[in-house]
């Protein structure tokens, strides 16, 4: 890709805009996971949040999501030699497949609510809504620090 060559650090820009929107997202989603299932026998507050859950997860988190993985592939491709800059860009990207794994899981945790908002607790999802920030602190001390 050397007609890129020289928009690298503008892909790099729009990824890390791309990483915190999709973060944010994850961040949040499980917070209204939570008020969800805290609320679950208030049907019109049920009914709000599972709009924003929807809402968030359709037009923020996924888009988000979508732009963070093209524009990472296209760094990659533009400075392939990323590849042999050490393993903290494989331990990265492993990290970022556990992402992809809990964006994937939060829509089925939608659809469980949806179908039964009593099935997990409110706890539940406020230790799930560990998970993200965990991941993100390991992947940003894996790309600034490159330990390895």
């Amino acid at each position: 890709m050397g007609f890129l060559n020289g928009y690298f650090l503008w892909v790099k820009a729009f990824h890390v805009i791309a990483v915190i929107s999709w973060m944010a997202a994850l961040f949040y989603l499980p917070r209204l996971f939570v008020y969800h299932a805290e609320n679950a026998h208030k049907k019109e507050f049920v009914g709000v949040v599972q709009i924003q859950e929807k809402k968030l997860y359709s037009f923020i988190a996924s888009p988000a999501m979508g732009f963070t993985l093209i524009t990472g592939i296209l760094m990659l491709l533009i400075e392939p030699t990323l590849f042999k800059s050490g393993g903290w860009l494989h331990a990265k990207l492993a990290l970022v497949v556990l992402l992809l794994a809990y964006h994937f899981y939060c829509k089925k945790c939608m659809r469980e609510l949806e179908k039964d908002p009593t099935r997990r607790n409110a706890r539940f999802y406020r230790v799930f809504n560990e998970a993200p920030t965990i991941l993100m602190i390991l992947i940003v001390i894996l790309v600034v620090v490159k330990p390895f």
